[in-house]
């Protein structure tokens, strides 16, 4: 199959496919006699678990990691399961960070709940005392 039909398969973009295969996540296919280049299974396989993985958010190395393990499944999987606690950690302290800025965007939205003249917006007002270094409703008093 060309390229196209490969990504109408898998939901992965054209360019993010010819991607993978400079990065050498997913292996060069073979080229047919006019030169286009020619996937098969093993490459619709592979390239839904690197999408699988992008989903979950994992970086590209860990990714390379995995299929790594995918190429040697003999391996011990210990490795496998400290990718997985790394990514996890990641999210965790990433999900920590949006309830901050969530009670950050809050705390500046309660500053002007009626619409009037953006002179008299709290929201505004907010923002532009932030910017000349002075206290915000959304992150305290400056240091």
């Amino acid at each position: 199959m060309r390229i196209g039909e490969l990504s109408r398969m898998t939901g992965v973009d054209v360019e993010t496919i010819r991607f993978y295969e400079k990065s050498g996540l997913l292996p060069q296919p073979a080229r047919e006699s006019n030169a286009y280049r020619s996937y098969g299974p093993a490459h619709v396989e592979r390239l839904v678990f690197v999408r699988h993985c992008r989903a979950l958010d994992m970086p590209l190395d860990a990714v390379r990691r995995l299929l790594g393990f995918v190429d040697h499944p003999d391996a011990d999987c210990g490795d496998i399961n400290e990718l997985i606690d790394e990514q996890l950690a990641r999210v965790r302290a990433r999900l920590d960070s949006l309830r901050a800025l969530e009670r950050q965007l809050a705390s500046l939205s309660a500053q002007c709940r009626e619409p009037h003249a953006a002179r008299e917006c709290g929201i505004l007002q907010e923002l532009v005392s932030a910017a000349q270094g002075e206290a915000c409703a959304c992150h305290g008093a400056k240091r």
